[in-house]
C-alpha cells in the first residue's frame, strides 16, 4: 500500500513539474510574441492562469506530506515529548478543520463553477475551482492518518524531532531564513 501512496505522490510531483514548465513556456512565448510581433496568444494566458492555480494546491498537498509548511519549531522545541504530541495532534487536527471547511465549500460552489465557462477556452471553471476537491480530500486523508497514528502511539521519536526541526542541518536551517 505504501509503495502505491509514493507512486501516487512521485505523480503528482511530475504533474507539478509539467505545469511549471509549460506555464513558464506559455508566458515566455507569449512575452515574445508580444514584444517582437505585437501579437499573442491569448489561450496561454488564461491557461497560465490556471495552471498556476492547480500548481499552487496540487503543490499544497505534496508539501503536507512531506511536512514541508511553516511551523513553529521555536516554540515546540521547548516542550518535551508530551508537548510536542500534543503540539502535533492540535495542528493536525486544525489542518483537519480547515481542509474539511474548504472541501465543503468546494462541494457547495460546485454546481454554480460548473455552469460557469471560460472566457477564452470555454472550459467549465470546475475544472478550475475543482482542484479545491482534491485539496481539501488529499489534506484531508493526511491529517487524519497522522492523527490516527499520533493517537494509537504510532509515532515515532524521528517524527517528534523533526516535528520541532531538531533533524535539521546547519545548512537547512541557513535556507529557512
Amino acid at each position: 500500500m505504501q509503495r502505491t501512496i509514493d507512486l501516487f505522490f512521485k505523480a503528482l510531483e511530475i504533474l507539478l513539474i509539467t505545469l511549471l514548465s509549460v506555464m513558464a513556456i506559455m508566458v515566455f512565448v507569449n512575452v515574445v510574441l508580444r514584444y517582437a510581433f505585437n501579437s499573442g496568444v491569448t489561450v496561454s494566458e488564461e491557461l497560465s492562469r490556471y495552471f498556476f492555480v492547480w500548481l499552487t494546491f496540487v503543490g499544497a498537498v505534496v508539501a503536507f506530506r512531506e511536512h514541508g509548511h511553516l511551523g513553529v519549531e521555536t516554540l515546540v522545541a521547548h516542550f518535551g515529548r508530551t508537548g510536542r504530541l500534543i503540539c502535533m495532534i492540535l495542528s493536525n487536527a486544525l489542518i483537519l478543520g480547515c481542509s474539511a471547511i474548504f472541501f465543503w465549500g468546494t462541494w457547495l460552489q460546485y454546481d454554480i463553477n460548473a455552469s460557469m465557462t471560460a472566457p477564452v477556452t470555454k472550459i467549465s471553471m470546475i475544472w478550475v475551482y475543482g482542484i479545491g476537491l482534491f485539496t481539501g480530500a488529499g489534506m484531508s486523508l493526511i491529517a487524519l492518518e497522522r492523527l490516527f497514528r499520533y493517537l494509537t502511539g504510532r509515532v515515532t521519536d524521528e517524527e517528534i524531532a523533526a516535528f520541532a526541526g531538531e533533524n535539521l542541518t546547519i545548512e537547512q536551517m541557513a535556507e529557512r531564513t
